[in-house]
């Protein structure tokens, strides 16, 4: 997709601050949604991690399903900021919701600067953002090949990456499911891994970018045995 095609895209040049400020919408709508979420699916968080009470977070879930992005609000009471496939602003209702909740587009088929640069303003401001490292929504019990995106974010702004496993909201709204049913979820929070180090010159080697990616990886395979036992 060239820049220009990408400025015309669902969502793209939609107005994004990282205020961590909580409006009157925000709060009515997070507090709908919490009621929601437990009421379908009776979330459980259990593991060693926890969100740091302030600074820049990465909270990186394996991403089974379509209403996992949901769960991240049982995992902390700042506010969260998301990356979200700019598909889903084709309804213009949902788009509203999402920049209310600190949502913002993504186009997934190409290195799209303008999300990225988003991300990193929302960590460069010591918030949180939720960002699925497997990329797109994936089957089965394995962990693959993750993007490097949590790992190139935590390098450049020293965010704490917070591994989640998510156990059974494949069940409650499979791949191609338009609606959820009644199910219980597990949330499996892991230790935080440390943003990548800097050389003495300042920078980030791929190599250890490369190698943080891998323990990512490691951590949510842990994370996701666990939530689904």
């Amino acid at each position: 997709m060239s820049d220009d095609e990408q400025t015309t895209a669902h969502g793209r040049g939609s107005d994004f601050v990282p205020n961590s400020h909580r409006t009157l919408t925000y709060r009515l709508l997070r507090r709908l949604l919490t009621r929601l979420m437990k009421l379908y699916f009776s979330p459980r968080v259990e593991g060693p991690g926890v969100v740091p009470e302030s600074g820049p977070v990465i909270i990186a879930p394996v991403h089974r399903s379509l209403i996992d992005f949901g769960f991240a609000i049982f995992l902390t009471d700042r506010k969260m900021f998301f990356i979200a496939k700019d598909s889903l602003w084709k309804v213009s209702l949902l788009g509203r919701f999402l920049l209310a909740m600190g949502a913002f587009p993504v186009h997934r088929g190409s290195a799209d600067r303008e999300a990225l640069n988003h991300a990193e303003s929302v960590l460069a401001a010591g918030e949180v953002l939720v960002l699925f490292p497997e990329g797109t929504r994936h089957d089965g019990p394995v962990i693959g090949d993750l993007l490097e995106g949590a790992a190139f974010l935590a390098a450049r702004t020293g965010a704490t990456i917070i591994p989640v496993g998510i156990g059974g909201s494949a069940k409650a709204m499979p791949v191609g499911k338009k609606l959820p049913k009644r199910s219980k979820v597990t949330l499996y929070m892991g230790e935080g891994i440390a943003a990548p180090s800097k050389n003495e010159h300042g920078r980030v080697k791929r190599s250890v970018i490369h190698q943080t990616t891998l323990d990512l990886r490691v951590a949510l395979q842990d994370g996701f045995d666990q939530a689904s036992a």
